[in-house]
């Protein structure tokens, strides 16, 4: 079979977890109200998405007017780094990374569509997942990121998917760690992240309702709960 639409330059993470989202009957590459649908399953959609929301802010609330929409974020539990040599006598490499990804990260990219995430038609699955991050020497990347260059996300494992209605779904996960007035370093601590993650979790939340600013400690914004349900 040819490829379909927007499968030419598709990595291999985003066909792998296309796969197994698409059941029998299902339809992948579909157009749909001018936009294509990684996999229709019923009146189901599915948008499969490895990078920043920000591309979405068109198509999603278009879509999730008319259709259910599922859409799917992976993280990476685990990566592996593997280096293809440039050379054909070269060994190819494996070697496990130190850094581990946990569910929050998804807030970096919700905090382009913020809002969307309480529509009643839009549901969030997180999936956290083993990868191979596949690296190719570029003499051109040397000196901006040490000449290796990721060309390729391979799934390994999909761990655990965490499915998500609403962003108070995510607060519940961390909300027992977290005093009753809280700032951006608290938020950090929460979920062992950096003080940036913290900052975008904390705007997500903001925006969606779930937390509000009731002062400040210095520079730094307090926030506290708000009414909406948790």
């Amino acid at each position: 079979m040819s490829p379909g639409i927007g499968e030419l330059n598709e990595r291999s993470l985003h066909r792998a977890l296309k796969a197994r989202y698409a059941t029998p009957g299902s339809t992948t590459e579909q157009a749909v109200d001018g936009f294509v649908a990684d996999v229709v399953v019923g009146e189901r959609l599915v948008e499969i998405h490895t990078g920043n929301f920000w591309p979405l802010k068109r198509k999603l609330p278009r879509l999730i007017e008319q259709y259910p929409l599922t859409l799917v974020y992976p993280i990476a539990q685990d990566r592996y780094i593997v280096k293809v040599p440039d050379s054909p006598g070269g060994r190819t490499t494996r070697r496990k990374s130190p850094k581990h990804g946990s569910v929050y990260q998804v807030f970096e990219p919700l905090a382009s569509i913020p809002t969307l995430l309480d529509h009643p038609n839009l549901t969030l699955d997180v999936a956290l997942v083993v990868e191979d991050a596949v690296r190719i020497w570029d003499d051109r990347a040397r000196r901006r990121r040490g000449g290796w260059v990721t060309v390729d996300r391979r799934l390994v494992d999909v761990v655990e998917t965490f499915h998500v209605n609403r962003m108070a779904d995510l607060f519940a996960l961390l909300d027992e760690a977290l005093p009753a007035q809280f700032t951006t370093r608290d938020l950090a601590d929460a979920m062992g992240s950096s003080r940036r993650l913290g900052q975008q979790a904390a705007f997500c939340l903001r925006e969606a309702g779930v937390a509000s600013i009731c002062g400040k400690e210095g520079n730094a914004l307090v926030y506290q709960r708000t009414g909406h349900p948790i």
